[in-house]
């Protein structure tokens, strides 16, 4: 083994069916050193992932931790030999059944002299010191199931990280924190580094591997496409290597709304918040960012109907909107793509064709009787318009990767005609490819709708969309023109600044102060 490597793959191999997934992976993790690894959806990572963490045997290879073979044959195992993953699926990682004190120390309920009984007080001041040792600030008696998805997150990483491992695996772990958050974990992090810890970190965020990469692996079907370690890191190669191609320059050609769609006055969606108007228009795509915690997701599950206004009015097609459920949105052609995709955007146990018609089934069927002919042909249209990677229609959607089971979610509210599509960080566990994929579709089949994207990273929005408008405290704080964009006041938006008086966006009578700028909002 190499110096400093505290674990080494040689060779490793692993097919399901006729589909060979890793073909001959070696790759070596030193001691407090972040490797970082970059692959498409598909090209294998969480196989890899699964099979360094206990979940999936490998069919050859050898995986070395230290001296010694290491071929765990369960997650518990590997985690007492000290490799803890923190998976991208944050329910993984957490017990929903269970308060956060639990979750932080359930790994060590079983362990030597614990005992036979259960001693809540001794669960709970253990899990105050993990808690206090990650930074982490949670109600600790709270149900995990009660926890937004970015808290879950956190707990799923805390308690992964109370193990003291020797290697740590951590998959996309920002795609739901704050900045702040993140921030939080980028320390953990070089802690972690500095304590020796050889780290394993899969994303596509270039904002994190500029700041925590050591060096960058890129992986492609199945194989390593790529090693950058030679500073200063070449990142535009990473990416290339990992696609097989150059992306290119990026960039949207900007136009404007064709005609009204969608107009909000006076909109309030939390007590104390200041009214906003919004309005949306067909063809053009509007991009709301801002930090995580400022009315994001609020604001996209009231225009769905999951939320009442606390006050104002909406207007869809010049008529009054006022959805009481999503089934009523979804009558009037106002559709969500949810954030939270394991949740609420898909169900793993249905097929590809069976999870894109489901919210549609009365529109695929005749007398009571499914037509499944018109709902498979639906859904091969949409694996081609979103080049998502699959066999056939009929594939479970539980044996697709992360990114192309987003696709999924993505193409199930495209498959049919909308007045206003909206979607909540549908970038969201997606490699760059693929959200060019989806972005690109988007945009493509916008002239007949409003299309409003709530985002966290700026750069999603630049790429995407036509006009950016920025949340603080659960109102709209600024309009920009992607054609224009003056990125110095965009950045004084995103953190906070609001000035006196009503913030409009897409309205008459906007009137923001940046140069009287309150606080800046920590995202929570």
């Amino acid at each position: 083994m190499a110096e400093g490597a505290i674990f080494r793959i040689a060779g490793l191999r692993k097919s399901f069916g006729p589909n060979e997934v890793l073909r001959g992976i070696s790759l070596e993790l030193r001691a407090g050193e972040v490797t970082v690894l970059m692959g498409a959806n598909g090209a294998g990572k969480s196989t890899l992932v699964k099979i360094m963490s206990g979940i999936h045997a490998a069919d050859r290879g050898v995986m070395m931790l230290g001296e010694n073979p290491f071929l765990p044959a369960s997650p518990a195992e590997a985690m007492r030999a000290g490799v803890v993953t923190v998976h991208q699926n944050i329910d993984d990682g957490v017990v929903g059944a269970l308060d956060v004190a639990t979750n932080l120390v359930l790994d060590q309920l079983n362990g030597a002299g614990r005992g036979v009984f259960f001693n809540p007080r001794r669960v709970r001041r253990e899990a105050q010191e993990v808690a206090s040792r990650m930074g982490l600030r949670l109600d600790l008696a709270a149900d995990v199931t009660e926890l937004p998805l970015a808290d879950r997150q956190m707990v799923a990483i805390a308690r992964a990280m109370a193990h003291e491992p020797k290697v740590m695996i951590l998959d996309e772990p920002t795609s739901s924190l704050s900045a702040n958050e993140a921030t939080r974990l980028f320390e953990l992090i070089d802690r972690l580094r500095a304590r020796g810890v050889a780290i394993l970190y899969i994303s596509h965020r270039m904002s994190d591997i500029r700041r925590i990469a050591d060096r960058i692996v890129s992986l492609r079907d199945g194989q390593i496409a790529g090693l950058f370690e030679q500073k200063p890191l070449d990142y535009e190669g990473a990416v290339d290597a990992m696609l097989g191609r150059s992306l290119g320059k990026s960039g949207v050609a900007a136009r404007a709304a064709t005609r009204p769609v969608f107009f909000a006055e006076d909109l309030q969606i939390a007590p104390g918040s200041r009214p906003f108007a919004l309005s949306l228009g067909a063809g053009e795509v509007v991009a709301v960012t801002g930090l995580v915690g400022v009315g994001k997701t609020q604001l996209a599950e009231t225009l769905y109907g999951i939320h009442a206004p606390l006050a104002g009015t909406m207007r869809l097609d010049g008529s009054p909107y006022a959805p009481g459920s999503p089934a009523e949105a979804i009558a009037r052609g106002v559709f969500l793509v949810a954030k939270d995709r394991a949740r609420t955007g898909i169900v793993p146990d249905f097929n590809l064709y069976e999870n894109m018609s489901l919210p549609f089934l009365p529109r695929f069927s005749h007398l009571g009787v499914a037509r499944r002919r018109a709902e498979r042909a639906t859904a091969r249209e949409q694996i081609r318009n979103l080049r998502i990677v699959c066999r056939s229609e009929r594939d479970d959607l539980s044996t697709l990767s992360g990114g192309n089971q987003q696709k999924v979610a993505v193409a199930r509210w495209l498959s049919q005609p909308s007045r206003m599509l909206i979607l909540d960080e549908p970038f969201q566990g997606v490699d760059i490819a693929a959200r060019h994929d989806i972005a690109a579709k988007l945009r493509e089949s916008a002239a007949d709708r409003a299309t409003l994207l709530f985002l966290t990273e700026l750069d999603e929005a630049l790429e995407t969309a036509d006009r950016i408008l920025v949340m603080s405290e659960h109102t709209i704080v600024g309009e920009h023109r992607t054609a224009e964009i003056d990125m110095e006041r965009l950045l004084a938006d995103v953190a906070g600044g609001v000035g006196p008086g009503l913030a409009v966006a897409g309205g008459k009578g906007r009137h923001v102060d940046h140069m009287e700028a309150e606080s800046v909002n920590d995202g929570r």
